[in-house]
């Protein structure tokens, strides 16, 4: 099996960011599922979700991380912060390398994507709603990112440069061996 390192978080939490670099530091590839997405229906997200909602998106979510997880290259992978609410995906990541969660408290949350009127889950609300739908989410899943979590980075007062560099020295310059720790 090829080695892959998962992040999972919230949206905020750093995930993007801190797998490009990453990857950068290890010399592996990196993709985000979210792109991947992108990518293969041919619109944004954001677009996505307008023109065919949520159930939609998640369908393609699935796909995308599925394709992403068959490759047969080390790679650091950026997961969508709502792929965890399927099971199948949560199987999917158990499974395939290891995972780890960016977590960042709710107030952090809000703080990093408060004015970003580009996510789906956020689009049309105040601010006022947007970070009590920040909060309500990230209630719904903490347990499930727990679930599939080998390790847990929390990311408050880190910038994407000590996140990266805390994940990679917990690692001791690579990625542990999920099945040597079973």
């Amino acid at each position: 099996m090829a080695e892959r390192l998962l992040l999972v978080g919230m949206m905020g939490a750093g995930k993007t960011t801190t797998a490009r670099l990453a990857a950068e530091r290890l010399g592996w590839g990196w993709v985000d599922t979210d792109a991947e997405v992108s990518r293969a229906v041919g619109v944004s997200v954001a677009d996505l979700f307008a023109r065919h909602g949520e159930a939609r998106f998640r369908r393609e979510e699935s796909r995308a991380l599925a394709d992403v997880l068959e490759r047969d290259e080390p790679v650091v992978v950026s997961v969508g912060g709502g792929a965890v609410l399927d099971e199948r995906n949560r199987d999917m990541l158990r499974a395939a390398g290891t995972v780890v969660w960016l977590r960042a408290r709710p107030e952090t949350l809000i703080e990093r994507v408060i004015d970003d009127v580009g996510r789906p889950l956020l689009v049309g609300a105040t601010p006022q709603d947007r970070a009590e739908t920040l909060r309500r989410i990230d209630a719904d899943r903490r347990t499930l990112y727990a679930e599939v979590a080998d390790d847990i980075l929390d990311v408050d007062h880190l910038d994407a440069d000590q996140v990266a560099e805390r994940l990679l020295q917990r690692a001791g310059g690579g990625v542990p061996d999920r099945q040597a720790r079973a």
